[in-house]
């Protein structure tokens, strides 16, 4: 697959980085924007791309401020606004790219959470989404204390940053050869804000009132052994979809599910469903 890489001024004048994968030898017949989760980058995303890039798909992925290769504190986001308005950008740029091509956003965990808030509040001309284990509520959040303790914080040190807590373990099970590991990686951090943890939170609950409101053909997965993201949460936003909503329920799923033993199954999912949607 062929890539290019490049930068571009975010919604705040953060430098934004972002990257393209392009099928080799033939014009790519739709393109798949992605929007990583809290920690990562866009690079972690290479097995997908090309897996999807040889069933002839263009995939973008940008880092998310505070991410990556991008500019900004580690793990902290300005505003889901702000987030939301580079998610557009980059859909955006895609457009400008290529602009015949119909167009997907893919989002996960975090990255869920953004692309679905993006999708309610933006309306991009999308012609679906994917949500991967979106981070619409933590699988064990903190409890009433510490939420009340930190919205105190949040008004006096909001880019106070904090460990996630988050163990690599968490995310995926040994099995599928194209994992992309977290560890090692001096791109990937286990930093969050306390700003971020209530943009986060806040806005996920918004998007889960406001799902119904998407009019756009939505598939969304979720493994029932996630231990970061609800599994519940995805639960009730398929249930409020109805219809427009393809829920993949993975059994004892992990977090990362394109990383773990279920990838090479959730990798068919999306591409049938992509191109059926086409």
């Amino acid at each position: 697959m062929e890539r290019t890489d490049w930068r571009f001024s975010g919604a705040n004048g953060i430098e934004i980085y972002a990257r393209e994968w392009l099928p080799d030898n033939r014009e790519p017949k739709a393109a798949v924007c992605i929007v990583h989760g809290m920690g990562e980058h866009g690079e972690r995303y290479s097995a997908v791309a090309e897996r999807l890039t040889s069933d002839g798909y263009a995939v973008l992925a940008h880092d998310q401020e505070g991410h990556g290769r991008s500019e900004g504190k580690r793990g902290h986001l300005s505003s889901m606004e702000t987030a939301v308005r580079n998610t557009g950008l980059l859909l955006e740029q895609t457009k400008e790219r290529h602009p015949q091509l119909p167009c997907f956003l893919y989002g996960h965990s975090m990255g869920g959470n953004v692309a679905l808030n993006s999708a309610l509040r933006l309306k991009p001309s999308i012609e679906g989404l994917i949500l991967s284990s979106p981070w619409l509520r933590l699988a064990k959040g903190p409890n009433a204390v510490m939420k009340a303790l930190a919205r105190l914080l949040v008004s006096i040190v909001p880019k106070l940053s904090l460990s996630t807590g988050i163990s690599p373990d968490d995310l995926y099970r040994p099995g599928y050869d194209q994992a992309i590991t977290f560890l090692g990686d001096p791109l990937c951090h286990s930093n969050i804000t306390i700003r971020t943890f209530h943009i986060m939170t806040d806005a996920g609950e918004w998007a889960i009132m406001h799902s119904d409101e998407l009019h756009v053909p939505v598939l969304l997965v979720h493994g029932t052994g996630d231990k970061v993201t609800s599994f519940e949460a995805s639960k009730e936003v398929a249930e409020r979809l109805g219809d427009s909503c393809k829920f993949v329920k993975y059994e004892g799923g992990y977090h990362e599910l394109h990383n773990d033993i279920y990838a090479v199954h959730l990798l068919n999912i999306i591409s049938n469903w992509l191109g059926r949607r086409l």
